[in-house]
């Protein structure tokens, strides 16, 4: 009877195992490559929930040779940035902003932990998420810290699921900058977010 249940299980177990793969076409990629000004830099992205004070999603903005944002497993689109599996491209800083802003409203708010790093660094974890695919859902944590630590200067951090850990974790990082962000927009704002003219 056990090995019935786990041969009908394993059609859902599969399903809920795959995430839906994005491929923007690299002309339009090329056609909003940004770079922020300044030094090479990592930025932990955590969104946490002010109800319950558990972390509800991590990602990462990373300044390399064009600045991208990891959103693993996130439900950030829209149809004038182009993605690709999980990787956001154009990340200027109002695409930034509008990420943050998707994020935060009354009962979420953003924690952005910023480092800086050399370039190759942040190259060579641009080219990790790039490479990684897209996430299933709730392993944003899970994939992002295992990336993480894979990169040196990163290594300290553990692979959880939990992203409060990782924001604690990187709260330890020498020079490691933080910003809070609050809004007390509805919950429902994040949809007319999508309607923003970029």
């Amino acid at each position: 009877m056990r090995r019935i249940l786990m041969i009908l299980a394993l059609p859902l177990m599969l399903a809920a195992c795959g995430a839906e793969s994005v491929s923007a076409p690299q002309h339009q990629i090329d056609a909003v490559a940004f770079r922020a000004p300044g030094p090479a830099t990592v930025t932990l992205v955590t969104v946490m929930n002010k109800r319950s004070g558990n972390g509800a999603h991590t990602g990462l903005v990373i300044n390399a040779s064009q600045r991208v944002i990891w959103d693993p497993a996130g439900t950030f689109k829209h149809e004038a940035i182009p993605e690709r599996d999980d990787v956001i491209y154009g990340a200027s800083p109002r695409v930034v902003n509008y990420y943050t802003d998707y994020h935060a409203r009354e009962t979420y708010d953003v924690i952005l932990q910023t480092v800086e790093v050399t370039p190759e660094i942040a190259e060579r974890l641009k080219r990790a998420v790039e490479a990684n695919g897209p996430v299933a859902k709730a392993q944003c944590g899970t994939v992002t810290s295992r990336i993480l630590r894979g990169i040196p200067g990163f290594e300290s951090l553990r692979q959880t699921p939990f992203p409060k850990k990782i924001r604690d974790d990187f709260a330890k990082l020498p020079g490691v900058r933080t910003q809070f962000i609050q809004d007390d927009d509805p919950d429902d704002n994040w949809q007319n977010l999508l309607d923003i003219q970029l």
